[in-house]
């Protein structure tokens, strides 16, 4: 499984550990993955998501998942996201229409 937030893309940045005595050793930054489970109102069902902490405080501030993937831009999405965010699109053109 790759170390990859599926809603933000944020993935594992490189950079240096430096010792005291200031010699640099490659290291990678990873980024803060959590398992969590969230409920879609549009669609009135559960989505499980590995998504960063960050992402998860960004769909609180939002409010709520619907919101969160309809203004994230698809670049960021992994494609399960943007299959969920087509389905919110199309299902809300529908209950508008």
């Amino acid at each position: 499984m790759a170390w990859r937030c599926e809603l933000t893309g944020k993935k594992p940045l490189v950079g240096h550990k430096v010792s005291h005595s200031n010699i640099k050793t490659k290291r990678r930054f990873m980024p803060n993955l959590v398992n969590v489970t969230l409920k879609s109102d549009t669609l009135g069902r559960s989505v499980r998501a590995r998504i960063s902490a960050n992402a998860l405080k960004t769909i609180d501030h939002r409010g709520g998942l619907d919101a969160f993937l309809l203004k994230a831009d698809d670049s960021e999405l992994a494609p399960r996201m943007r299959e969920l965010k087509r389905e919110i699109a199309k299902k809300r053109a529908a209950r508008t229409a």
